[in-house]
């Protein structure tokens, strides 16, 4: 199974909160790593060696970088641990690559006993500082940037440190019109909640947490996967589970539903809302209900999820009132939030005077449910679903389409070949360099080309992976022009989930998990690989997003660019000309220039600029006020640049916005260029 999913919902710090923020065990017991987790570090490091595109050595240098970066993990905002603990951390720096060789992974659960400790000492404080007196109007300030910080010599300091943090707090709380008595409330709740759930921390949580960190210290792709995660990983990718269909969150203790997801089991029952909350569950129906309340999410829902014609039941707190049971058959549920869906848009409603009909192709994801490809017959997959989008497109005249890969992460190799294949002719499509620098071209091998008007290709920051390697195809090919942030996200690496297994002929075989491991570096067919620098876009607009750290080259140990010989192919010199690109820059900056919102827009990137140099965050409530209408503005922006590449909601994928609607403009100057090309060689 090989993927190029970048980590939208799963970069690596975000993974020490979900498990901080979604975790089932007794304050007492104490994480125990077994002898087969000593099994699995063995393995995952001999694998890391010998497939990793770097083949790296698991010697004392990494052995530091892992270290830190999980103490990191842990403690990111040094509010923890003082400099006697890292000191004590710090005897094992360069001994931990043979321990882990050896299958001892002791300082993994080593380090998270100490934080678990620190927190249990540190909550009493965390409780005082908030109900404490603070006077707002005295001038101090905190430190933003924790890696401007040492860690704290003693509780003198770290109590300092906290001190201001909770301060902070309040601030923030005040200044969204929160009462301070409400303010106190919400922090002791969500200083409680950090506590259950870390108490609530599981034993394949650490050794996934400790293995991961080896991992990315090699590049910020590679991790290991716990069987639990790597279940996740493959509901991702097929699009479907079986379960109830709801969509659940950890709110104040209770596992709250958040969405009922159509066409599943708890839908057709009518019954389960928003809202609800579950506090008991029976996941076979005859077993007495297990109490959930404060149980972490993640083991929620794997007692709810099952085979489907299985039953389960749920005791539930209603909203309004009330205690009632559910009792449930589980159903395949398919997940369509990620699917590929289509729009047309008659330009006219949008522009007046300009008429001419736009299919909107939106891909969130390169999903491919392979063991359904595995097994033949009709699976889940992109290029499937493009098709059928593209089917209903030419059925109803669309005259020019756009591919909308705003916030799309990735997914699978295959399919961002298959559908690149779509548009172009037979041909090289993307260019893999293995380790040993053998490369190899992956070509469309179909000569029809399903799609053949003209085409724009939209992208973001966030356009990632897959998304960059149809995006630059797509320019390289010169078979349509690519829009939106000055650069996509900049992921040129390629990852292989592979299951660690010691001997799969065992009688008695242990679930490993699987390690994601980068294996290979893509390039577009020009030769250029798109690690770090992206895909530029033809023709740029002004977007927060441009300015801000969050492409590849922002992230720890990221590989660097680099180029390869160019792929034997063919461009369409007449889809795509210098001259059409410099037009349709021209057109569109002037009218930018003009937008009262891009207008806003420009400003607000100015001010973040400004901001940028800030080392500092003021605690006296009266300046931070003064800046808090900035703010609100910049926020506000930021949601509607995600309304802008994710639709207001189910049903309206490409909104009418001033960032949509000039992207119409641009889509019709490009089709008025072809056409009139066209015309002239008649």
């Amino acid at each position: 199974m090989t993927t190029l999913s970048f980590a939208r919902r799963s970069t690596f710090l975000a993974l020490a909160f979900s498990i901080l923020g979604s975790s089932s065990m007794s304050a007492a017991e104490k994480i125990v790593l077994t002898p087969d987790d000593g099994k699995t570090a063995q393995l995952v490091a001999s694998m890391v060696s010998s497939r990793h595109i770097n083949h790296p050595e698991i010697d004392d240098v990494l052995s530091e970088k892992l270290m830190n970066r999980y103490i990191e993990i842990w403690d990111p905002q040094k509010l923890y641990f003082l400099q006697s603990d890292i000191d004590s951390f710090s005897v094992e720096k360069t001994s931990l690559d043979d321990k882990i060789l050896k299958g001892d992974v002791i300082f993994a659960t080593t380090v998270f006993e100490r934080f678990k400790l620190r927190m249990g000492e540190r909550s009493g404080k965390i409780g005082a500082a908030i109900d404490a007196e603070h006077d707002f109007t005295v001038e101090e300030e905190m430190i933003k940037d924790p890696d401007d910080l040492t860690w704290a010599v003693d509780e003198t300091e770290l109590d300092e440190r906290w001190r201001k943090r909770i301060k902070f707090d309040l601030l923030m709380l005040k200044l969204d019109d929160t009462d301070l008595t409400e303010a106190r409330k919400r922090l002791h709740t969500r200083y409680h909640t950090n506590q259950v759930f870390l108490e609530q921390t599981e034993a394949h949580e650490v050794l996934e947490l400790y293995l991961s960190s080896m991992t990315h210290c090699l590049d910020p792709h590679s991790s290991y996967m716990s069987p639990q995660t790597l279940a996740d990983f493959e509901i991702d990718m097929r699009l479907k589970l079986e379960g109830i269909g709801a969509r659940l969150k950890y709110e104040d203790g209770y596992t709250t539903v958040e969405e009922v997801i159509e066409g599943g089991a708890a839908h057709a029952d009518g019954r389960l809302t928003k809202g609800d909350k579950i506090i008991g569950v029976s996941s076979d129906a005859v077993k007495d209900y297990v109490d959930v309340v404060e149980m972490k999410l993640t083991k929620v829902v794997d007692m709810i999820r099952g085979k489907k014609g299985t039953k389960v039941k749920l005791q539930i707190m209603k909203e309004a009132g009330g205690i009632e049971d559910y009792e449930l058959t589980r159903t395949e549920v398919k997940i369509t939030e990620d699917e590929v869906k289509g729009k047309i848009l008659e330009s006219e409603e949008w522009i007046d005077g300009r008429k001419s009909k736009v299919g909107i192709l939106q891909i969130p994801s390169f999903y491919r449910d392979f063991q359904g490809a595995n097994l033949g017959g009709e699976f889940k997959s992109t290029s499937r679903d493009v098709k059928l989008v593209l089917d209903e497109f030419k059925k109803n005249g669309v005259d020019i389409l756009v591919v909308d890969l705003r916030w799309n992460g990735g997914g699978a190799l295959q399919e961002a070949i298959e559908v690149s294949g779509l548009f172009i002719p037979k041909g090289s499509v993307v260019q893999v360099k293995e380790p040993g620098d053998s490369v190899q071209a992956f070509e469309d091998e179909d000569p029809e080309v399903y799609w053949r008007k003209p085409m724009i290709v939209v992208c973001n920051r966030f356009s990632a992976s897959a998304s960059e390697i149809f995006a630059g195809a797509i320019k390289d090919y010169r078979r349509g022009i690519v829009v939106g942030d000055r650069t996509t996200h900049g992921k040129g690496t390629v990852q292989n989930v592979v299951q660690v297994a010691q001997n799969r002929l065992s009688l008695r075989p242990v679930d490993r998990g699987a390690l994601k491991l980068t294996i290979s570096k893509f390039y577009r067919v020009n030769g250029d690989s798109t690690q770090t620098k992206g895909v530029t876009s033809d023709v740029t607009l002004p977007s927060l997003l441009n300015h801000r750290e969050i492409g590849e080259d922002s992230l720890d140990n990221a590989l660097e660019f680099d180029r390869i010989t160019r792929a034997d192919y063919v461009p369409f010199s007449a889809s795509v000309t210098d001259a059409m690109i410099s037009q349709l820059k021209t057109r569109s900056e002037t009218r930018v220039a003009e937008d009262k919102d891009f207008v806003q827009i420009n400003k607000l990137i100015a001010k973040y600029l400004e901001r940028q140099n800030d080392k500092t965050i003021s605690l006296n409530e009266g300046v931070l006020r003064a800046g808090e209408e900035e703010l609100k503005q910049e926020k506000k922006e930021e949601e509607e640049a995600i309304k802008q590449a994710t639709g207001s909601g189910k049903d309206d994928i490409f909104p009418n916005n001033f960032y949509n609607k000039e992207l119409v403009n641009i889509t019709l100057d490009y089709l008025e260029l072809v056409n009139s090309m066209t015309s002239a060689k008649r």
